[in-house]
């Protein structure tokens, strides 16, 4: 088969295309092809993204020679700067993993398939970075070809092709690329594996990295088929809210038990914990008295319980947020310590009413006292509002919280004050919106109050 026959069985069903484009061989490579399949297919839409990294210092000539390619071969490009946090526990190659992926996510449309540039090369080193990590299954299987994540869809159209094919097609049509200096930078990983190990085993073994992309796929089979065998119960323990309810494992075998909440954290789009991270997890966490709000750290990752479920979330989430005022003419506000957005939108299910002109809008994160709340009788307690509603003690101090003033309007999607009650015959009323990250990945979730 050709390539460009395979890669239109790889892009099926799909008419809009996003590529992760560095500029590299295998990029530019995968971007060639797509754009002389559009000339067969003259209603495939394609779109360039380039991640500035800010790592070298040749990225800024990086992002302008894409551009100019992008603009050669009529693909709009975008391109998209990120931050890097140096002091990352996943060390620099996995900041600027979790970055470019992270911006892939943010711009990729719902109807658009992403696909990105790895090859039977590539695959071969994931492998073995797995292999190093003393990975299981989940981890050997690699990279898939496809995967649909929160729906939306992601393809590695390459993964069948080795490097040096790649090379024969660039130079075949005099294509240019981007040589990124780091790649020969053997502190890396994934360069040492490149450029020391992976050599002298295909010196001695001409079919290693065939043989062992072949490895990964078949271990892809084996957690297909778990997958498919524990969706069932795994459907079961996910809760709509994303927290895992462990009364079900009590009764299960041990690997039974591992292999759920291995899949429960993969969806939360979580690094894997190792073996003895699960099982601290079952005896730390899960087994701890009742009357205990234990958590359980590993990397960047923290789950704790509450009322027999698990929640996953990052370490980034646990930080703290200040009080921040909201001023007019009350446009789209940034909440502080990675809370998302607040704004008034149309969408909202519960209504408040708006504030006098001598009442100056607040968002604030702590409230002590009793309120009155609307649709209850009697005073409530703060504490017994967040009890009654299900909301753990770590996310009580991460709910914003509006104040007009020094009075309590609303815990946003959880209750409304009376004070804060709309009138029905105002039409001035608000809705409020929060549009925040959800746990370990760009999604979105919406709680409206």
């Amino acid at each position: 088969m050709s390539p460009l026959s395979s890669l239109s069985i790889s892009i099926q069903g799909y008419r809009h295309v996003l590529v992760a484009f560095s500029g590299g061989l295998d990029s530019t490579v995968l971007l060639h092809r797509l754009v002389q399949l559009r000339l067969n297919q003259p209603g495939l839409q394609l779109r360039a993204i380039h991640i500035h990294h800010g790592l070298s210092i040749n990225a800024d000539n990086w992002a302008e020679h894409c551009l100019n390619i992008c603009q050669h071969w009529q693909v709009a490009c975008e391109v998209v700067r990120v931050k890097l946090d140096a002091d990352s526990e996943l060390g620099i190659e996995g900041a600027a993993r979790q970055a470019r992926y992270h911006a892939f996510n943010l711009s990729q449309r719902p109807d658009e398939l992403l696909l990105t540039a790895q090859h039977l090369n590539d695959q071969c080193e994931t492998f073995l970075l797995a292999l190093k990590r003393g990975s299981g299954p989940a981890g050997l299987a690699a990279m898939p070809a496809f995967l649909r994540r929160q729906g939306k869809a992601h393809a590695r159209p390459l993964l069948n092709e080795t490097r040096a094919e790649l090379e024969d097609w660039a130079q075949t049509h005099q294509l240019s690329w981007i040589e990124d200096e780091s790649n020969q930078d053997c502190r890396y990983d994934r360069n040492f594996l490149r450029q020391e190990i992976i050599p002298g085993f295909e010196k001695r073994w001409p079919h290693f990295s065939v043989m062992t992309a072949r490895s990964a796929a078949l271990c892809g089979e084996q957690e297909a088929l778990l997958d498919e065998l524990l969706a069932p119960q795994l459907s079961a323990c996910v809760q709509p809210d994303g927290s895992f309810d462990t009364r079900s494992l009590y009764a299960m075998s041990p690997l039974q038990r591992f292999a759920l909440l291995r899949r429960w954290i993969a969806s939360q789009q979580m690094p894997m914990p190792s073996r003895d991270v699960l099982q601290r997890l079952w005896q730390e966490v899960v087994l701890s008295r009742e009357d205990a709000t234990p958590r359980l750290r590993w990397g960047a990752q923290v789950i704790r319980r509450y009322r027999q479920r698990l929640w996953l979330h990052s370490i980034e989430e646990t930080r703290q947020p200040e009080s921040i005022d909201w001023l007019p003419p009350y446009t789209l506000l940034t909440l502080p310590a990675g809370l998302g957005t607040l704004t008034r939108s149309d969408y909202g299910h519960w209504q408040i009413r708006p504030p006098r002109a001598d009442e100056q809008v607040s968002v604030r994160f702590r409230a002590e006292g009793e309120f009155y709340i609307v649709g209850r009788s009697g005073k409530r307690a703060v504490k017994k509002l967040w009890q009654e509603h299900g909301i753990p003690p770590w996310q009580r101090t991460r709910t914003p919280m509006i104040f007009y003033n020094e009075t309590l309007i609303a815990a946003l999607g959880v209750f409304i004050t009376q004070e804060g009650q709309s009138n029905a015959d105002n039409p001035h009323y608000w809705r409020l919106l929060w549009l925040r990250n959800a746990p370990g990945d760009s999604r979105y979730e919406q709680n409206d109050g």
